[in-house]
């Protein structure tokens, strides 16, 4: 008879809850009925414990999952222009823009990547912190300048965008703010797929109870259980791509997961813009050059420069073309034009170009990447919301408000394990300890390893579990105490 025709779980004695809960599987001898309290007592650590974290990551990644359409909204008129009959060269765009800020230096220019926007020339100005830009927006048809914002990154962001992307990665704490992230992004994929697999481990009247909630459940725990695993289940692979690639960018996996990359030729290649004589700078960091400014932008040592209406004419008979960037000459440093669409079908295409006589000095083909290399390009891309364009900012939006849903529901279940016969406020309890003993030891000793070694790649996972367990022992200690101490 299936579990949901059986006693429910609210309807029984505090003990026998725990028990109902270690039961809810098959009657037979295996490695995952051995293993099933075990990960049992891990979810639920996980999910009270860390989700305050996950929580704070899925709200603040819902509001950036929007900040892309907002932004085209709150700076429509920096952003947009009516189209005209025919675009000015970029050089005269670019000379627009240094005479409105001639106390900055030209670094960047992102000509217009459509007929109605405007080119976006960034510029490295003493006020502005370093890493970041000054983009000033010149109308391409009659070089006004329609305003200027301080942009950062590779990406363009905006200040909202900006605002919003600093307060998911660190909630505005700087370095100490970083971990709060990491330490989500490191027990999100455990939380998943222990999850995953307790949802596939329950037995059921009905395969398809497996995907949407059961029907007939009764209210309370039953029913909040049905919709956290059915939802969970939807949302798997997508929260486990949101944990890979987030690591990507961690302060501490992020560098073993360079490091691996590396160790399997996955690195991602950048063009090489030296001159002869110069200094290798892996094409130079977009918007950020040292510089002092010619006529044409840069500067490379006071030698010839063909100008940047020429590098760009030389890039896109290279084929690089379309959604392009132009990095300016610095000392030692070529011309580097590169494509920035990041959309399906991917075009991350670039070249560098000798400012003396305009010779190809280096290209990088995106389909010349390492296999491992394009998969990161993808999934951070993703990641931001970027690789797909609408649609996948609004998958982000909808995967991100699931994550909620989700943690609100296990808190609702943790609350509802209550005990309700104290008049006491009190929350639920934690599953019975112990669980590990029940693991056959040639299933205990590997499974002791793996954690080991993913604690050690995975440093704030590896740290935080330690913690659990200091914790979870101090407990039992302090509970066996009491037990034992006489009653009066």
């Amino acid at each position: 008879m299936a579990i949901e025709n059986q006693t429910k779980p609210d309807q029984l004695s505090d003990h026998q809850q725990d028990q109902h809960l270690l039961e809810e599987q098959p009657d037979r001898t295996s490695s995952w009925s051995a293993l099933r309290p075990l990960l049992l007592r891990l979810h639920f650590y996980a999910g009270v414990l860390i989700a305050p974290f996950l929580l704070v990551a899925a709200l603040s990644g819902f509001l950036y999952s929007l900040s892309f359409q907002a932004e085209k909204i709150v700076y429509a008129h920096e952003l947009e222009v009516p189209v005209g009959d025919k675009a000015l060269p970029i050089s005269e765009q670019v000379a627009a823009a240094r005479a409105a800020h001639p106390e900055g230096t030209v670094t960047a220019v992102w000509p217009a990547p459509e007929k109605d926007r405007t080119t976006r020339v960034l510029l490295s100005t003493p006020d502005v912190p370093d890493d970041r830009s000054l983009a000033v927006f010149v109308n391409p048809y009659d070089a006004e300048v329609r305003g200027e914002l301080v942009s950062y990154g590779s990406s363009g962001a905006l200040p909202l965008r900006t605002w919003l992307s600093e307060l998911h990665r660190h909630l505005h704490l700087g370095e100490l703010g970083r971990h709060y992230s990491e330490l989500a992004a490191s027990w999100l994929w455990v939380v998943v797929l222990g999850g995953v697999a307790l949802w596939f481990g329950r037995r059921r009247a009905r395969r398809r109870d497996l995907l949407v909630p059961a029907k007939g459940q009764a209210k309370g725990r039953p029913r909040t259980l049905s919709w956290h695993g059915a939802a969970g289940l939807w949302a798997a692979v997508g929260l486990l791509a949101l944990s890979a690639t987030g690591l990507t960018w961690s302060k501490y996996t992020g560098v073993n997961i360079d490091a691996f990359k590396a160790q399997l030729g996955g690195a991602t290649p950048v063009v090489d813009a030296t001159l002869a004589g110069g200094t290798s700078a892996g094409g130079g960091h977009e918007g950020h050059g040292s510089g002092h400014g010619s006529g044409h932008g840069g500067g490379h040592g006071g030698g010839a420069d063909i100008g940047v209406d020429r590098a760009l004419e030389i890039a896109r008979g290279e084929g690089v073309d379309g959604q392009v960037s132009v990095i300016l000459p610095v000392d030692g440093q070529g011309y580097v034009v590169k494509e920035t669409d990041t959309e399906f079908p991917v075009h991350l295409d670039s070249v560098a170009v000798d400012p003396a006589d305009g010779r190809v000095m280096d290209e990088v083909a995106f389909a010349d990447y390492p296999l491992l290399a394009k998969l990161t390009r993808f999934g951070i891309d993703a990641h931001m919301g970027v690789f797909l364009g609408l649609p996948n900012q609004l998958a982000l939006a909808a995967l991100t408000a699931v994550t909620v849903l989700l943690i609100v529901w296990g808190y609702r279940m943790w609350w509802l394990r209550r005990p309700t016969k104290d008049r006491a406020l009190r929350f639920g309890r934690p599953l019975p300890r112990g669980a590990w003993r029940k693991v056959p030891l040639p299933l205990l000793v590997p499974l002791a390893a793996v954690t080991v070694l993913v604690g050690w790649f995975v440093p704030l996972l590896g740290l935080s579990l330690l913690a659990f367990l200091a914790l979870d022992v101090t407990l039992g200690r302090v509970a066996r105490a009491r037990s034992a101490s006489p009653r009066g």
